[in-house]
């Protein structure tokens, strides 16, 4: 009988590198027993969602079960390259699909799932389209969408709004022009948790395609030479460093941490206006804010227009879904619990609920009845209109980049905002890792 086992990262962080990897159940009962195995994140209440449905399936298949272990987000990125680089994989693979997924794809490390898609057709159609984009490398499917969407949402607090006599920005230029309001009342027009880095990408990643579309980052994906140098790339690059050289965001914004959700505080006790943000926000604010949501203190919106760009409005960027890839160094047994898995214990009814529960949006059709009846019905109502009808749901940009890219991204953005590079010089250094 396979059993789950779910061992936090702090139990293993103590010891090497090797013995850490054994520890995690990379020798588990999938070597041993018949099951596989599956490592993903830890942390309510998503942790939770995941523990659930694996010991559903465990439940219904008590001797051909799946053996899961749980880490922290930062290590298990480290975890997961070194597991899979050693030959060490779970047979399940928890990630963000994009440019790291497309490394594993081109070493032959995950399993081409594209046949059991086209076997499973109706799989496929019960899922957000726009989901599969980051599972795709060159055409094939890598990798089933999961667990929930989450768009990138601009959020405000009504209340400060009402204070200073203001309507929320319908244009860029409306941002701009909010910017001296707030300051002249000793609010922060935006709050921001600089330090984490890949909070100051949300900008970017929207203002590049409201102001040239998505085309001006999918040339940056395709490889195109200086495709950082774009003169509506330069636009967007510029106009984020006018909102800084404007006091647009919170005093000592490059000190704050995402982690510590203090960026979040700033926003339900009225030091901050606004703040861009992923749609877990919500449920962060919901749990920690006091009556301040349910007391009708926050507002959301997909990001603005900005005047004169090539963008469609609809666009959204953010996670489109999670996703599980398939180890292709796991044994035929392993291979075939897993997709039953994914067939018959991803996304199921009690799980749907779950995540709609935790105020999240599943990458599920068809849950408009579910999401209308939840507590939090307005908010997944806008989030599942925003991510079913965006003409295009661009993927974080960490994620859709190759590793390498990625951290010179994040580095320089760091720059960017800090005023230490000019628009140029950041798309030069960003040029310089472009296909690698």
């Amino acid at each position: 009988m396979a059993l789950s086992r779910r061992s936090l990262l702090g139990l293993a962080a103590a010891v090497p590198a090797s013995a850490a990897l054994a520890a995690c159940g990379s020798s588990g009962p999938g070597k041993s027993g018949g099951g596989a195995t599956y490592w993903y994140l830890n942390g309510q209440p998503q942790e939770g969602v995941r523990a659930g449905a694996v010991d559903a399936y465990n439940k219904a298949h008590p001797d051909d079960g799946i053996e899961d272990t749980t880490f922290q987000n930062d290590a298990y990125k480290t975890k997961i390259k070194t597991a899979i680089g050693a030959g060490q994989a779970p047979t399940i693979i928890w990630g963000w699909g994009g440019g790291t997924l497309r490394t594993y794809a081109k070493a032959g490390q995950v399993e081409d799932l594209t046949s059991w898609f086209e076997e499973h057709s109706d799989i496929k159609k019960s899922l957000l389209a726009t989901s599969f984009d980051p599972a795709t490398v060159d055409g094939k499917i890598y990798a089933m969408p999961c667990e929930n969407v989450q768009p990138v949402v601009l959020y405000y607090n009504k209340k400060v709004f009402d204070q200073v006599g203001v309507e929320p920005p319908e244009s860029w230029d409306d941002i701009m022009a909010l910017v001296p309001e707030f300051n002249a009342k000793g609010i922060a027009p935006f709050s921001l948790g600089g330090q984490s880095r890949w909070t100051n990408m949300m900008w970017l990643e929207f203002l590049f395609d409201r102001i040239g579309g998505p085309e001006v980052f999918q040339a940056v994906i395709e490889g195109e030479k200086n495709a950082w140098s774009h003169p509506d790339a330069i636009a967007a690059l510029t106009k984020v460093q006018e909102l800084v050289e404007a006091d647009g965001f919170i005093k000592g914004f490059s000190s704050i941490t995402a982690d510590s959700n203090a960026d979040q505080a700033l926003l339900y006790t009225g030091k901050a206006a606004m703040m861009l943000h992923g749609s877990w926000s919500y449920g962060i604010q919901q749990a920690d804010g006091g009556d301040f949501v349910a007391g009708g203190g926050l507002g959301y919106m997909n990001f603005p227009p900005v005047d004169g760009g090539k963008g469609d409005p609809s666009n959204t960027v953010g996670n489109p879904a999670q996703y599980l890839s398939i180890s292709s160094k796991a044994t035929t047994e392993e291979k075939k619990i897993a997709k039953d898995f994914f067939a018959t214990g991803v996304l199921q009814d009690a799980e749907v609920k779950a995540w709609i529960d935790n105020g999240s949006v599943p990458v599920r059709l068809g849950t408009e009845k579910l999401l209308a009846a939840s507590k939090s019905a307005d908010f997944l109502e806008v989030n599942y209109g925003i991510a079913s009808k965006a003409g295009t749901f661009v993927q974080s940009w960490d994620q859709a980049l190759s590793p390498t890219a990625a951290e010179t991204l994040l580095d320089n953005i760091v720059k960017l905002f800090q005023l230490s590079i000019s628009p140029k010089q950041f798309a030069g250094a960003l040029n310089a890792v472009i296909g690698k």
